[in-house]
């Protein structure tokens, strides 16, 4: 099995965001999808950037994705889609179409079936497939159970992508909610996102963690951690491991399960490499609720 970092979800400095890819490419990592996927008015790295900071991880080893935006609402997010996907076109790169209208405007080349696609049956699939799809990504409330029947009747020649660690995108909306939080309009957000490097927390009345708000993203409070099923996932041929960037621990976190894939065993990974204020989760994964944790892993499926 590979394993991949996913694009950054959150809001960081150019200086941060540069300084943390220069070093992931010295990390045992197989993949390294970059791009902005949350929201379009995040600016302080642009198309030549990501194309510049593409062209060194790919020079370092690694193969790179650029990813599309996750929700396209305006005309400006579709002219931008389409700039990102002829520079990858222009510098032989993959494309992560996370919505159907890269997916249309990829015109049968290959391509990766992002999470937000929503697959879950072979139906779509094999439609994907035949669209020029060489690898997809389940949605993370896929059960273990239901990614065993997707694999037993996945298509020829299609790689499977699974999240095995991070927060969870559970929604999108046209809506900002950290502007809302700090009372600031979308179109006059000040950019608050850059105080949170690892989302804000949302508690319920009762002082509970509930979820974490990131922009117009919408993410669990706990941290996905399928690392107990690594042998499960093996047995259930998935290609690749994917890891959520987290602003800590990311180094520690990607040498666990490098480990732990070699040796087709649980990854050891400690409590103190969780997000801030998050605990782990695996519910979705053993088909109940997804914030919930399951402490004995469940048997090879």
């Amino acid at each position: 099995m590979k394993l991949s970092l996913a694009p950054l979800s959150y809001y960081w400095s150019k200086e941060a965001t540069m300084q943390f890819y220069v070093k992931a490419m010295h990390w045992p990592v197989d993949i390294i999808y970059l791009g902005e996927v949350v929201c379009s008015r995040r600016h302080v790295m642009r198309l030549p950037d990501w194309i510049s900071l593409a062209k060194a991880c790919r020079d370092a080893g690694k193969q790179v994705v650029l990813s599309t935006l996750t929700l396209i609402d305006n005309e400006a997010d579709r002219r931008a889609m389409h700039k990102l996907i002829d520079a990858a076109h222009a510098e032989d790169l993959l494309i992560e179409a996370n919505d159907f209208s890269a997916v249309r405007a990829m015109q049968g080349r290959p391509f990766v079936a992002g999470p937000h696609l929503n697959v879950y049956h072979t139906g779509t699939l094999n439609w994907l497939r035949e669209l020029g799809a060489i690898r997809f990504t389940p949605p993370i409330e896929l059960s273990g159970a239901d990614l065993a029947a997707l694999q037993g009747q996945r298509p020829v020649g299609l790689e499977t992508e699974v999240q095995v660690w991070g927060r969870m995108a559970l929604a999108f909306s046209s809506r900002c909610f950290t502007a809302r939080h700090h009372r600031l309009r979308k179109d006059n957000c000040e950019f608050r996102c850059e105080h949170y490097p690892d989302g804000l927390a949302l508690q319920t009345r009762e002082h509970s963690d509930f979820l974490t708000i990131n922009g117009v993203q919408t993410q669990s409070a706990n941290c996905l951690d399928l690392s107990p099923q690594i042998p499960t996932l093996k047995n259930l041929h998935v290609d690749i491991l994917r890891l959520q960037v987290q602003s800590e621990h990311m180094e520690q976190i990607v040498h666990a399960f490098d480990s732990a894939r070699r040796l087709e065993q649980v990854a050891a990974i400690g409590p103190a490499f969780l997000p801030p204020q998050s605990a782990r989760c695996n519910g979705y994964w053993n088909g109940s609720s997804g914030m919930q944790w399951q402490t004995i892993p469940i048997q090879a499926i």
